[in-house]
Formats: C-alpha cells, structure tokens, sequence
C-alpha cells in the first residue's frame, strides 16, 4: 500500500507547479507516494510541462475551471478515495491536499508521514506555512469562523488583543508560531488527512468553489472525532494566492464561501440578532453579487 497520496490543483501556475514538484520528487526518507496532478483548462503551458517533465505524475485534464474542491475530489477518486464509506483497499494510507505554489523541504513529507503514524488520533494534519517575507500562513492553524470568532476577528477585537485565546481564536494568534497545537482546521495548501477519516465522512463538498471547503472538511472530520493537529516541527513553503490572485471572481467567492460554512454549520443555533449581524457583515463584506446568493443560492448543499 502507497503511504501517501498528493494531488495538486492547478490552474495557470506553471512555473510554481514546476518547483513544487522538483522539490516532491527531491524528497527523502523510507515512504512511498504517488501525485496526481488535476488541471483545470490552464493556458500557460502546464499540462506539456508536467508531462515532459514529470512523466511519473498523474496528469488529468478536466478541460475546465472545476474549482477547488471538485479538482481535488477528482485526484481523490483517482486515488481511490471514492466517498463516504467508500475507499479502495488499495487507497493511499494518507491523503495530501498540496498547492502547486508550495515548495516541501527534502524531509518534510516524510516526517509529516511518521507525524501521523505516531498519533493514530489524528485525522488531519499540517505543517508550518511560511510566507515568502518570512511570516508565518496565519491559515495554516486557525479556529472555526463561528458568528463570535468572525466578530472578533472583523471588529477588530483580535488586533487589539491577539493574544487572548477568546478574541485571538481565529488565527490563533495566542499560540507560539513554533507550538504543537490542536486546532479546528489547517489549510488546504497543505492538508494531509488520514484514510479511515475519509473514509468515515467522504470527500470535500463542491458547494464551495474556492475557500472554506478544507475548512468544511476539518469541521466534518472533527465531528467525527477526529482530532486537527498544527505539527509546527515540519516547515513548508507557500506562495499564497498564486492561482486566485489571478481570478476576479476571487473576492467574491470568499464571501460566498463564509456563507455557505454559516449556514451549513451555525444558522440553525445562531440567535437572531446575532444572525442579523452575520448577514449585514457578508453583505457588506460581499457585494451585491452576494444579495443573490442569499435569496436564491445557486447551488444546493452537497458533499460525498
């Protein structure tokens, strides 16, 4: 059985997709893997690089803009994690969500790999994400956006006081950069989750387009009882936004996307006035564009 399992979205990032897998491929340490790399309708050259480069990768074109989740449940299925209650016994004993604008140090996969082997209790773990100024991916620990948590954060409150785990809980900004942590969610940049967890809750939900699904996921796999773990002895190294920045529809599609997580998970116990709050900030925050999400989503929710 392969150890772990990568697959990489990628949608115009040719340069970054390139380095990021030069580094998979330098990686050390007794552990196999297999990458599967997802293109969706990249015009820059992508898909001949990968495959004149990379021969070893999986290449799968889906001659569209698929979007995030739905790119990545295709590298899942293709790695046999079909759905909920549904996984090959051949499937990848770790499942690894990796940006194409990441570059893994040579031993970083593998500890990552002993991590969780180690800690069976652990569903879903992620390194340490650091910026190219040398900062730290906030992203990459942070809490659950409940109403209060996204108050806090969108008051202002968690800049006045961030080390307060009460109003800092939204990118943990109460914990060292360098401390083990258990945490809601880690970022789908680099995501590697274990396989009876998918197995358990199924595959990332294609109601999201981009953002919030990995969080979704970790809410999900959480529930489940799962534990989320920040393993900040691994370091890797992330672009942040190479693909999105790219996207008008971008900003647009984070609202949404906080839209979708409030009200799968918290509008049923949200008190009204807490409620009003929640939509007058997306609507701000979101634009017209979002009005007409709230009055007639254009997508119902799923996940597999």
């Amino acid at each position: 059985m392969i150890d772990l399992g990568i697959v990489i979205v990628n949608w115009n990032t040719r340069d970054l997709l390139e380095k990021c897998l030069q580094t998979v491929f330098a990686s050390t340490g007794d552990f196999s893997y297999k990458v599967v790399v997802v293109d969706n309708a990249s015009d820059d050259g992508s898909e001949q690089m990968v495959r004149e480069k990379f021969p070893d990768v999986v290449l799968i074109q889906t001659g569209e803009n698929t979007g995030y989740p739905r790119g990545n449940n295709i590298g899942l299925r293709a790695l046999g994690y079909q759905g909920k209650g549904d996984v090959d016994a051949d499937a990848p004993r770790y499942a690894l969500l990796l940006n194409p604008d990441t570059e893994v140090p040579a031993d970083a996969l593998y500890n990552m790999v002993q991590f969780m082997d180690a800690h069976p209790d652990v569903g879903v773990a992620g390194p340490k994400l650091i910026l190219p100024d040398g900062s730290l991916d906030k992203a990459c620990r942070r809490g659950f956006p409940t109403p209060m948590v996204s108050l806090y954060h969108y008051s202002g409150l968690a800049k006045l006081f961030p080390k307060s785990e009460r109003f800092g809980r939204y990118n943990m900004t109460f914990a060292d950069i360098d401390q083990e942590l258990a945490v809601d969610s880690v970022v789908g940049a680099y995501m590697q989750v274990r396989k009876e967890a998918i197995e358990q809750v199924g595959l990332l939900d294609e109601t999201f387009f981009m953002y919030a699904e990995d969080i979704d996921w970790c809410y999900r796999i959480k529930q489940a009882g799962w534990k989320v773990w920040y393993h900040a002895a691994v370091t890797v190294y992330h672009v942040k936004r190479a693909a999105s920045s790219q996207s008008s529809k971008a900003q647009f599609e984070f609202w949404r996307a906080m839209l979708i997580f409030y009200r799968k998970h918290y509008r049923a116990t949200t008190p009204f006035w807490l409620h009003g709050l929640v939509m007058t900030g997306l609507l701000v925050k979101g634009g017209s564009g979002l009005w007409q999400e709230i009055r007639q989503p254009s997508t119902p929710l799923t996940q597999s």
